[in-house]
């Protein structure tokens, strides 16, 4: 099936915490994201000159509220919406006082069936007029978000037939690292085989090796538990460190990732099921690994 638009890249993950003011300092204080907005139940923070690469919300669960996604123009927007309408898909269009506190231009959501993970796709971010300083970390972007789903092969087929994402690299029947075509990363998605549906961690790109070792002592330093490596992954080639959050949600460091040319791209790796696919360099995650992530289903898409 030919996709009917083209993805800029993903724009922001939402989150649900379970207290606002403790998420808020630890992404503050120890990722090293910049606030934009806060108030008694939503936080909007930054690793760009967006208005946000991250929002937290106040909720009596932690976990995934949904995924953004920026389409290159409006045209883009106006033929997704129609494409997804086109397959039966329910989309719901943002309102406009939600855009409005979001600082987002046009904007639909849905919902992906097999997992109900919301998927938000929206153009235009708000550009703030001073740049994102990095204090802790050189924190490039928000790289990715990974979930658990428990029918693989059918939201393999939704993102991949239906939404046009590209398979960078997988193993077959149990994960795959999708890249949202024509940005070049490889992966801003990625999903694994799971006995339910929850997030299982979202990711930061930095942009100096040094991060990785200083992030890993700065969260020693702070109690914060070390989940994962250092280590290097196989199938993005990236050095990475994962810890966990005040809801015990994990979060990745990471430093370089594989990029694709829009045309020509080399055929997606069908990798070998044996733990040195996750790291090269011998590490095994602890039983606390992607564990914690509900993924929202209560709220209406629209809400």
């Amino acid at each position: 099936m030919t996709i009917p638009f083209r993805y800029k890249r993903l724009g922001y993950a939402a989150l649900n915490v379970t207290d606002i003011a403790r998420s808020t300092t630890f992404y503050r204080d120890l990722v090293g994201l910049a606030v934009s907005e806060s108030g008694v139940d939503f936080t909007a923070l930054r690793c760009s000159r967006d208005h946000h690469n991250m929002l937290l919300y106040q909720a009596t669960e932690p976990g995934l509220k949904r995924i953004a996604f920026e389409l290159e123009t409006a045209a883009d927007l106006v033929a997704a919406r129609r494409h997804l309408e086109s397959l039966g898909v329910d989309v719901s269009e943002v309102d406009a006082g939600e855009r409005k506190r979001l600082r987002i231009g046009a904007a639909f959501r849905f919902r992906v069936p097999g997992c109900g993970v919301c998927i938000e796709f929206f153009t235009q971010l708000m550009h703030m007029a001073l740049p994102y300083v990095p204090t802790l970390a050189k924190i490039e972007r928000l790289g990715h978000v990974v979930l658990n789903v428990q029918n693989f092969d059918k939201v393999l087929g939704f993102f991949t037939e239906k939404l046009g994402f590209c398979i960078s690299d997988q193993v077959p029947g149990f994960a795959a690292f999708l890249r949202c075509y024509p940005n070049p990363l490889h992966h801003s998605l990625a999903i694994l085989t799971g006995t339910d549906d929850h997030l299982n961690h979202v990711n930061f790109m930095v942009s100096d090796i040094d991060d990785i070792g200083r992030g890993m002592n700065r969260m020693k330093r702070a109690n914060v538990d070390i989940v994962f490596g250092p280590g290097r992954h196989q199938p993005s080639e990236s050095i990475f460190l994962y810890f966990l959050d005040p809801d015990r949600m994990t979060v990745e460091y990471s430093f370089g990732m594989e990029t694709f040319p829009e045309a020509s791209a080399r055929e997606p790796r069908l990798l070998e099921p044996r733990p040195e696919a996750l790291d090269l360099w011998g590490s095994v995650p602890t039983p606390d690994f992607g564990k914690v992530g509900v993924i929202e289903q209560d709220e209406k898409v629209s809400a």
